[in-house]
């Protein structure tokens, strides 16, 4: 991965490549922005840059054998750590050590990859992947030997919202106080997960959604797209381009979850006065809680998200909607009035606490059927 495969994010470059060729490198580092922006990227890039001495704000005109390492991300002294779980493969005590085949292919297909993506390519989707107390003693193990070398040791933990309380704070001493030359660069989509223990210990660093221009221009060239298909993705990947190129294949998990929203709230309108509409939210409630906790969650945001978006055209801001529905006699338009000042923040309530209780194993069937009946009531609430 090079500076120049990193899209946009031109002054976060400048800051990290400067800060190198000064000798100002923190030991600690914490890359914080939304899914698709490009903070792994930018993350494996500064770390080649760092360890190949490549000079001039881009990679290269350093070590040659070094790049050449980075370009199949096998270098020694490059570690990474990201959620598991048990699989097939690994029954028990799973480690990033364990899936790094896994991940190579992964970052090699998808660089701008989701945790989504991720969970999928190790097929423990049916799980809740974290970074737990385990991890923590191979990163003290890793960290504690001489670099390969003998330069800078650099470790890169994605996700880093998912360290467990136990991991974490097993990690303080040595982010505080790492070993001669070692780097450790934390990634998070939501830095409020973090404690803040291990926030304070870090250099914050912010990325920002992707301009739509930047994911145009990407389009265009790298996948030979029409301007105006490709402005249209552009528009509705809202800034991820991890969206953006699954919309390009139709492949967005998105399209499943779209179904499942537009029969949710079609059975939940009828439910009013329906006894088999009841039975159609109960069916409904039974099928997405067969899908795994992560597709779960994935969902119920991805509901609190079209739920926002219908405010914004009844609130009269079509600028701030993005969505395209693809499903057949639904649109946002004609959904838009139900939702309101009335009833938004207790529809947002609901799906957040029934993402909190997924989070904690609760009974999947329970909490969506009991979510599904709150929505009926919700739903023929009327406008001030």
């Amino acid at each position: 991965m090079l500076f120049a495969d990193v899209l946009g994010q031109e002054h976060i470059k400048k800051h990290l490549t400067q800060s190198v060729d000064h000798g100002r490198i923190p030991h600690a580092q914490l890359f914080t922005g939304p899914e698709g922006c490009g903070s792994l990227p930018m993350a494996i890039a500064y770390a080649r840059y760092i360890l190949c001495n490549n000079k001039e704000g881009e990679n290269t005109g350093g070590n040659s054998a070094c790049n050449l390492k980075f370009d199949h991300l096998s270098h020694p002294d490059l570690h990474f750590v990201f959620p598991v779980a048990t699989n097939d493969k690994i029954k028990s005590h799973p480690v990033s050590s364990h899936f790094m085949e896994e991940w190579r292919s992964l970052i090699n297909e998808q660089p701008y990859c989701n945790l989504y993506d991720w969970y999928t390519k190790l097929g423990i989707d049916n799980k809740q992947g974290q970074i737990g107390v385990d991890e923590a003693h191979d990163i003290v193990k890793s960290l504690s030997l001489k670099s390969y070398e003998g330069g800078y040791k650099i470790m890169i933990i994605w996700m880093a919202e998912k360290m467990n309380i136990a991991c974490a704070n097993k990690l303080l001493k040595l982010l505080e106080e790492p070993p001669e030359k070692t780097i450790f660069i934390l990634i998070a989509e939501d830095e409020e997960q973090l404690i803040s223990t291990v926030r304070s210990r870090c250099q914050v660093l912010n990325f920002p959604p992707l301009s739509e221009e930047i994911i145009l221009n990407s389009l265009v060239s790298a996948y030979g797209l029409d301007k105006a298909v490709a402005a249209t993705i552009a528009h509705r990947s809202n800034g991820n381009f991890n969206k953006a190129t699954d919309l390009i294949y139709a492949d967005s998990e998105d399209l499943q979850f779209e179904k499942w929203f537009v029969f949710w709230i079609r059975s939940a309108f009828k439910a009013k006065g329906s006894k088999s509409a009841i039975h159609d939210l109960i069916s409904w409630s039974e099928e997405v809680a067969k899908t795994g906790r992560e597709t779960q969650k994935q969902f119920l945001n991805f509901c609190l998200d079209m739920f926002r978006q219908a405010l914004m055209l009844n609130y009269q801001v079509p600028e701030l909607v993005y969505t395209q529905t693809q499903s057949e006699g639904f649109s946002l338009e004609k959904f838009a009035p139900f939702v309101h000042e009335n009833n938004i923040l207790d529809i947002a309530q609901e799906l957040q606490e029934a993402i909190y209780h997924i989070e904690r194993n609760a009974n999947s069937k329970i909490v969506l059927t009991d979510l599904s009946i709150k929505l009926t009531r919700l739903l023929h609430k009327k406008a001030s």
